[in-house]
């Protein structure tokens, strides 16, 4: 046996190095020591918390990979706030021709930004 195909061995076994998670209406795909940004939760900055919502774990071959019916049981992924942040600014302009009617509005999205620690199997 090799050294690659002994690696590669413990890799598929032992180690996932992606998952699909849901939060905030929306799929991520995460790996170890990722960063994103997402919805506002309420989890302090600096504490660490579970995704629970995985949908799908897995690495680079296909025939570790678990698809979740629509969540796939026991597996969760670790994360860690960081910061609480507002995204840029969207503005909303509206505007009727002929009649003198303009609004200016702009609006603010809280977001959460979180690294993920590990994924827990």
């Amino acid at each position: 046996m090799t050294f690659k195909t002994v690696f590669v061995n413990i890799h598929n076994t032992y180690f996932m190095s992606f998952a699909v998670i849901k939060t905030g209406g929306k799929q991520y795909k995460v790996s170890e020591g990722d960063h994103l940004l997402i919805e506002k939760i309420i989890t302090p900055a600096g504490e660490e918390f579970d995704f629970e919502e995985v949908l799908l774990v897995g690495n680079a071959s296909a025939g570790n990979t678990r698809i979740g019916q629509p969540l796939v049981e026991g597996v969760k992924v670790r994360a860690k706030v960081l910061a609480h942040q507002k995204a840029d600014k969207k503005i909303v302009f509206k505007y009727h021709s002929k009649t003198r009617y303009k609004k200016k509005k702009g609006h603010r999205q809280p977001q959460t930004k979180v690294e993920i620690l590990k994924i827990i199997l």
